[in-house]
């Protein structure tokens, strides 16, 4: 699927979906209660629910998306997007091409779903590995469609989504695209990746700038997996112009991208003095991360990984 229409459903349990926003008054946090989702299968069955005559792709597919059976918050609001029907592949495997399906399908259902009256907020993003959460191999992200603008977003528009000079943390770039390490990242290892222009949201992309996002989305996932030499779990998140008609002139498309891991299979965990103060000690030296990642090329005529 790689249109804009509605995501086939789910056959979503009875108990599925019954999901209560609360707000705290201490914090102003908001967090959706989600008993249901206590329910959901850690792992799937012997066969991946993902691969093709799959419980969630029954037919033959090149990019798909579906309504998530185990949702986060309730009236279709959470999808999953599976970004290709081999369960080996890696999102930097695909190539530019490949990962442009993805992309196209991104900006179909921003679109799609930001058009919904009851959606103010887009966020796409992905978890990959076991050490971030991740209970299925198969290459897949979500997209989560709010009611509201999340704090971390809103917080980035009300600053006006001023991005620095990356100077030596620039690590590399695509036609139309930068990919840098920001000044004071929490993780050991975390990209911001952002257009030269100001495009606001993924639907704006033109065509150049998808394949330019394409292409530097493979280089730097690429770059994470050499730098370890192995499968680098990660987070990457999209933030966008929200979908709620307002005039957010500062909204600028950027990716973000996050590894825990501060040397191979070593995890770089946030303890309490940290969540405690919203003080982080971060071990690497972006300026050291940068560079990292800048070596962390494949050789002249070398095969892929």
């Amino acid at each position: 699927m790689s249109s804009g229409a509605d995501p086939p459903p789910a056959t979503v349990p009875a108990s599925a979906g019954h999901a209560e926003l609360r707000f705290d008054v201490h914090t102003g946090t908001r967090t959706y209660v989600v008993a249901s989702r206590q329910e959901r299968p850690n792992l799937p069955d012997a066969t991946c629910p993902f691969c093709p005559g799959g419980l969630e792709a029954p037919e033959p597919y090149e990019v798909r998306c579906f309504v998530n059976r185990w949702p986060a918050m309730p009236g279709g609001r959470c999808e999953v997007v599976l970004y290709t029907p081999q369960h080996e592949a890696t999102f930097w495997s695909l190539g530019t091409g490949g990962a442009r399906k993805v992309i196209d399908l991104w900006a179909d259902r921003s679109a799609a779903l930001g058009a919904r009256d009851d959606v103010e907020y887009v966020l796409v993003f992905e978890n990959r590995g076991a050490e971030v959460g991740a209970t299925i191999a198969h290459p897949h992200g979500q997209i989560y469609a709010f009611g509201f603008v999340p704090s971390v977003p809103l917080r980035e528009l009300e600053r006006g989504n001023v991005f620095a000079e990356p100077g030596e943390r620039l690590v590399t770039t695509a036609p139309g695209w930068r990919a840098w390490v920001p000044e004071a990242p929490i993780f050991p290892y975390a990209l911001v990746l952002a257009p030269d222009g100001n495009v606001p949201d993924l639907p704006s992309l033109d065509g150049a700038g998808r394949e330019g996002l394409a292409a530097i989305l493979v280089d730097v996932l690429e770059r994470l997996d050499r730098l370890f030499d192995a499968q680098t779990p990660y987070m990457l998140w999209i933030h966008q112009r929200p979908f709620d008609g307002g005039d957010w002139r500062s909204a600028r498309l950027h990716v973000e991208i996050v590894s825990p891991w501060r040397a191979p299979g070593v995890t770089r965990y946030v303890a309490a003095g940290e969540l405690g103060s919203g003080v982080y000690f971060n071990p690497i030296a972006p300026e050291h991360a940068a560079q990292s990642l800048r070596e962390a090329v494949a050789p002249p005529g070398g095969s892929q990984r």
